[in-house]
Order: structure tokens, then sequence, then C-alpha cells
């Protein structure tokens, strides 16, 4: 599967890891709720990634907008549940850091489509 040879898909499959391997050390109150949806919004990342790897260059713009907006809204989950200390900063910090590089990849590869 040539897809999951795609650095962008293999850093959000990392991030994904990371998650699951933290998710019962996230109180049970935001587990079922903001961290939860965090998850969510890493599947869309990580489905809408996959999604455009196997689209024509004019397809995958619009899905990759989207996915981009996704990673926006997952920028947003990490920073609240550091804010209500869901996670603590050690952990925040390698999520925003993994979260960064993955919008920089998309960013990257958005500029590329659009040429």
């Amino acid at each position: 599967m040539q897809e999951l040879d795609i650095p962008i898909f293999k850093k959000a499959y990392d991030l994904y890891r990371q998650f699951h391997e933290i998710r019962n050390k996230i109180p049970k109150q935001e587990r079922y709720t903001l961290f939860q949806k965090s998850e969510n919004a890493l599947l869309e990342v990580i489905e809408g990634i996959l999604r455009a790897s196997q689209m024509s260059k004019e397809e995958k713009l619009p899905v990759l907008k989207d996915t981009a907006s996704k990673i926006s809204l997952l920028r947003v989950f990490v920073r609240l549940m550091k804010d209500i200390k869901a996670i603590d900063l050690k952990i925040y910090t390698i999520f925003e850091s993994n979260i960064d590089e993955i919008g920089r990849m998309l960013g990257g590869w958005i500029k590329a489509s659009k040429e």
C-alpha cells in the first residue's frame, strides 16, 4: 500500500498511537468529551490524508483544505485539554509539536496541489 509510505500519514498515525497510549490517563470526565472529540478529529485527519493520497491533483485540493481545518480544530482541542489540565504540559508539548509538523506538511501538500 503505497499511501502508507507517505511521511504525513506516518506522522498522523504515530500521533494517534500517542493519543491512544494516554487515553486511560485522561480524567474520565474529559475522556468521553473533549479527548474523544480530539481523537475523532485526528482520525478524520488520517482519513483525509489517505483519501487525498488516492486522488488526482485536481480532486485532492478540497479534501486537503478540509483536512487542514480538522488540524486547526485538533490544535484548539489539544490546547483546551492543557488549559483544563486534562493533559500535562509535557504531553501538550509533544502533541502540539507533532500537530504543527503535520500542519506544515499539509500546507506544503496544499501548495503543491495548487501549482
